[in-house]
């Protein structure tokens, strides 16, 4: 979804950066006792600020549970529009039956559907719910944008 919405806003001349959360402490074993995410995320915001970025698209399933974390890491008390999207266990099981092809489906199924019963639980009222079962990716990105005052 992420890089829907960085080619809508280029076409746009939206300046802004995309930042994909998964690969900011991506490793084995998982180093989130170091709080290796958000140091990362604070080391490329301050590189991209410095050269007069003032958006940033951050991608990352679960991030609506850290948005607090993720904005004090960043330092500079960004304004944030927080997305959650969403979509049924079967929509889920559908997508993920396309990317995973090897034997760790039934694992990202369950997965998928146990983190979508947590987010849903624990996600605060002011995020932004975004449904997108049955629909394109490039419909579900202009709504994300239309949350934004970017475009």
């Amino acid at each position: 979804m992420g890089y829907e919405i960085h080619a809508q806003l280029a076409r746009l001349d939206v300046k802004h950066c995309l930042i994909e959360g998964d690969n900011l402490d991506q490793a084995h074993p998982p180093p989130w006792e170091h709080s290796l995410a958000e140091r990362n995320l604070a080391a490329m915001w301050t590189n991209y600020r410095a050269i007069g970025y003032q958006r940033m698209i951050y991608t990352n399933t679960a991030s609506v549970r850290v948005v607090d974390e993720l904005t004090t890491a960043m330092g500079d008390n960004p304004r944030v529009t927080a997305v959650l999207l969403t979509a049924t266990d079967a929509t889920a099981r559908h997508r993920l039956s396309g990317r995973e092809i090897g034997s760790a489906l039934e694992w990202h199924v369950e997965r998928s559907n146990l983190v979508a019963r947590e987010l849903d639980e624990v996600t605060p009222e002011w995020v932004h719910r975004v449904a997108t079962d049955g629909r394109g990716v490039t419909d579900i990105a202009r709504e994300v944008i239309g949350l934004t005052t970017w475009a």
